[in-house]
């Protein structure tokens, strides 16, 4: 570009169209002008090779922190294997010492101290193998190591520990498993993770509870083919969550508490993400309904398969739904969908689902239903929610379907809550069979009758 101004130059100046003085004067702009680009052209790039060798140093900076906090992590993992290891050690030469005392003539107050002192030195070591469990999950070492299991049986000696660690506060502790009484089987699962998971949300149930009742339920009443659908709940009188504190629970367990309950509850709310972590990799969804003063329940089911079935001859079953009875049933949860559609078609029900209140409105407008059940807690639109827009349909005016909440915790706060939304009933989880009959029977009736 400045060669062929400079040629334009010259040849005006040899056809003398312009004058000396004025090709020198242009000339001599032209030099000023290439000074100064060059000038900005080297600055520029001096400027890039800082900014390019401050970028290289950033990122050798950021490699070196990261190779030191991988080697950190590696010291973490062996000093936590070294310290289980320093106390397990003298832990179980005490349990094996009291176990040799147990065994001596003891009047029943010394049988009593012995016991509490077994109980008390398992739950310790539970809490030790706790930490380096929680520690190979946070670092991604999952591996499920299935093997035939009673569930009753192994789950009950861990839940006799939690309950001298919650009489010890002056807590009720209470444990039961529902399960089909002709039924006797075990089921291929891991009991390792399913104990881990029970033990950090029981000990957070003691931990952030004062005063009231820790109740646990296993329940295995819903056996589909060779597979068995077994849900745990986990309820507690505590001190409860706010909504929001709920919505981030299990993505970051620490944080998600707030400063004043970390303070008056030294080591609470540690272990619900590894926990969430856990069940979602056996196949389930860790959920949780609370209400901030009256208390939280943590529910997750599992499918498990049946293995080693003895069945004694299965006695008549006759529904209580005779003729046909179509029920829309809201459930965002697939294993608990596969609950409710075992215990519903068992009763003569044909089920519909829905896997949201916003699903459950638009079914609702195309199909007829004679009988609704709607989970509170649902994503997109909950219950709440839901039931308002179907009760806006020109359909309900006509047919008035009843519609029964569905919760795992019958809050107070819950049912007045369901009844101001004009929900007809309130269903607990786990689903007691009885109360389900009685509901259908109830509103099969209702419906008949109109």
């Amino acid at each position: 570009m400045s060669i062929g101004a400079i040629l334009i130059i010259g040849i005006l100046f040899l056809e003398k169209i312009i004058y000396i003085q004025s090709a020198a004067i242009f000339l001599f702009s032209l030099a000023i002008i290439q000074v100064f680009a060059l000038q900005y052209f080297l600055k520029n790039l001096l400027k890039n090779e800082v900014i390019k060798n401050n970028l290289k140093s950033r990122i050798d900076e950021l490699k070196a922190n990261l190779e030191e906090a991988e080697e950190l992590a590696d010291h973490k993992s062996i000093y936590l294997a070294n310290m289980s290891y320093e106390v397990r050690t003298p832990l179980n030469t005490v349990l094996g010492m009291l176990n040799m005392l147990k065994q001596t003539d003891l009047d029943s107050d010394q049988e009593a101290q012995v016991e509490i002192a077994e109980y008390s030195s398992k739950h310790l070591l539970q809490l030790v193998s706790l930490v380096t469990s929680n520690a190979e999950v946070d670092a991604g070492n999952l591996t499920l190591n299935l093997l035939a299991m009673d569930l009753k049986s192994e789950l009950s000696r861990l839940l006799k520990v939690f309950e001298y660690q919650a009489w010890e506060k002056g807590l009720e502790f209470e444990y039961k498993f529902l399960q089909e009484q002709k039924d006797n089987f075990l089921v291929l699962g891991d009991s390792a993770k399913i104990q881990q998971v029970l033990i950090n949300l029981i000990n957070n149930a003691i931990k952030f509870t004062n005063y009231g009742k820790i109740s646990i339920i296993v329940d295995q009443t819903v056996g589909i083919d060779d597979e068995q659908i077994i849900t745990f709940y986990i309820k507690d009188t505590g001190i409860g969550m706010r909504q929001e504190e709920v919505n981030n629970i299990f993505s970051n367990s620490v944080k998600s508490y707030t400063k004043s309950m970390m303070q008056d509850y030294r080591g609470g709310g540690i272990g619900l993400s590894i926990s969430h972590q856990l069940v979602e990799h056996m196949g389930g969804e860790l959920k949780l309904e609370s209400k901030e003063n009256e208390g939280s329940t943590f529910y997750f089911s599992l499918q498990l398969k049946k293995t080693l079935n003895l069945r004694t001859p299965e006695e008549v079953f006759s529904p209580v739904l005779l003729d046909k009875f179509n029920v829309l049933v809201a459930e965002d949860n697939r294993l608990n969908q596969k609950v409710i559609k075992f215990l519903l078609e068992r009763q003569g029900a044909q089920c519909t689902f829905a896997k949201n209140g916003l699903e459950a409105v638009d079914l609702y407008k195309i199909l007829d239903f004679d009988l609704i059940f709607m989970d509170i807690y649902m994503p997109d639109m909950d219950g709440y929610e839901a039931t308002k827009f179907i009760k806006e349909t020109d359909k309900y005016l006509v047919n008035n379907t009843p519609i029964i909440a569905v919760s795992a915790s019958a809050f107070e706060e819950d049912i007045s809550k369901a009844k101001l939304a004009g929900i007809d009933d309130f269903l607990a989880k786990p689903i007691e069979v009885a109360k389900l009959k009685e509901l259908l029977i109830k509103h099969s009736n209702e419906q008949t009758s109109a």
